[in-house]
């Protein structure tokens, strides 16, 4: 399938743009397509989506939260002829108790990946835990920065996942040909609290950072008064439901069934992403 460029849709978010260079290293042709970028790609605008298609042999679909697009995605892409896909989804969706929907994502999350398994392609699903990377390029990036990282986590954990090691199952899913019918729950090799992880980029970074625990009430209120909503500052409180009771901290075997190698740890991607100046000011 190399003559043909390979799809990958959110080419310029944490998992896509990582899935682009990796391919690119080896001298794949890709098609990055996203919003805004390379290629004009856009789930609400079902005219871009032919373009992104033709001639694509194998694709990563990284879905639009909330939305039941990727079943019309791939019935379109069966007819241009993609043969493989690979679908971003998330660990935990098969758990009712692993955290809230208050954002009403799970039902569209679980229809794609419906939509991927009864297509008749070639299929893998990669199911991330959190980033590792939202500490550096996510949610908890502008926190740490500033030296005081407050959320609603207790001493809760979880198996924080390198997004490099997410791409590069997408990588080995997208290009060879043991993947076919796969789930890979991925995740890092231990679970990790919010102390240790500001711990471990202050060691990296050589930056004074603290973890402060707030109750959720507290955290809501804090957002509130920044500018948010009462019902989006209560969104990101049950966001980090997961992190705060532990239902996010098993590990997962998907980087070590697909790469045949262990996954980074926390502290190899504080390491790597201290020396790339990921946290300078």
């Amino acid at each position: 399938m190399s003559e043909h460029p390979i799809l990958v849709t959110g080419a310029t978010g944490k998992s896509g743009r990582r899935v682009v260079g990796q391919l690119r290293a080896r001298g794949l042709p890709v098609r990055a397509a996203a919003r805004g970028g390379e290629h004009i790609f856009d789930w609400t605008d079902s005219g871009t989506w032919d373009a992104a298609l033709e001639g694509v042999r194998a694709a990563y679909i990284v879905q639009l939260d909330g939305t039941k697009l990727v079943r019309p995605f791939v019935e379109r892409a069966v007819r241009h002829g993609v043969r493989r896909i690979v679908l971003a989804s998330g660990r935990g969706i098969d758990n009712p108790d692993y955290a809230k929907d208050s954002g009403g994502v799970l039902e569209g999350i679980l229809d794609s990946e419906a939509a991927v398994r009864e297509s008749g392609l070639e299929w893998t699903i990669s199911r991330p835990g959190w980033f590792a990377q939202n500490f550096s390029e996510g949610f908890f990036a502008d926190a740490v920065r500033a030296g005081e990282l407050r959320l609603p986590a207790g001493d809760g954990a979880a198996s924080f996942v390198d997004a490099e090691d997410i791409a590069a199952v997408v990588v080995a899913a997208l290009t060879e040909d043991q993947h076919a019918g796969r789930i890979y729950e991925l995740s890092g090799p231990r679970a990790v609290t919010p102390t240790e992880a500001v711990a471990t980029i202050s060691e990296a970074s050589g930056r004074a950072i603290r973890y402060v625990p707030l109750s959720v009430e507290g955290y809501v209120a804090e957002l509130v008064r920044q500018g948010l909503s009462p019902a989006d500052a209560e969104a990101f409180a049950d966001v980090i439901e997961p992190l705060r009771e532990g239902t996010d901290a098993y590990v997962s075997d998907g980087v070590q069934r697909a790469l045949g190698r262990p996954p980074r740890s926390f502290a190899e991607f504080a390491k790597s992403t201290a020396e790339a100046g990921g946290w300078r000011v």
